[in-house]
């Protein structure tokens, strides 16, 4: 097990935003079918992404096709499951990924670290490695590539739209 050397915010925290969370609700059509999202929302990792951004959505197609038993759930920023599970201030920044994985939530490196560990494999030695660097060095790296990000890889005028094959890996 890999051990982060600053602690990860549990599930719920809005340190961002002076401890008061000021994340909207989501409207709910059925009430089987929130219940089975939710579960799926707190059961398995969700990775909140920017839907726009080129690398974000390459991140995500990277791990949809090391995945294939369907661990991961996946959200844009932009969308209705962000507003209702993340602080503001994770939505209104763009810059940066979120994971929830059981009741922690990771950001920026810690988030990429943590999904590829997830991954197994060849990807659990390789993030076990890049836990080795001290999270400051790592998340400063991660800063400078989010700060040019869409000069880089792009920005698209709309969220990644998933296939159908993928739909039931994404949440709204």
């Amino acid at each position: 097990m890999m051990i982060d050397r600053q602690p990860s915010v549990p599930v719920g925290t809005a340190e961002a935003n002076g401890g008061v969370s000021t994340a909207g609700t989501a409207v709910v059509i059925s009430q089987s079918a929130a219940t089975n999202a939710s579960q799926a929302e707190t059961e398995r990792p969700v990775v909140f992404f920017d839907g726009v951004c080129g690398l974000c959505n390459r991140f995500v197609d990277f791990v949809l096709r090391r995945d294939p038993k369907g661990l991961f759930l996946f959200s844009p920023l932009q969308g209705e499951t962000a507003a209702r599970r993340l602080d503001t201030a994770d939505i209104a920044d763009l810059k940066t990924v979120v994971v929830f994985d059981g009741d922690r939530a990771y950001r920026k490196s810690a988030a990429v670290i943590r999904v590829l560990g997830r991954l197994g494999g060849f990807w659990r030695a390789a993030a076990g490695l890049m836990w080795i660097v001290p999270r400051p060095i790592r998340d400063l790296g991660y800063s400078w590539i989010a700060n040019n990000r869409y000069a880089i890889f792009g920005k698209k005028e709309t969220c990644r739209l998933p296939t159908a094959e993928e739909r039931s890996r994404f949440l709204p």
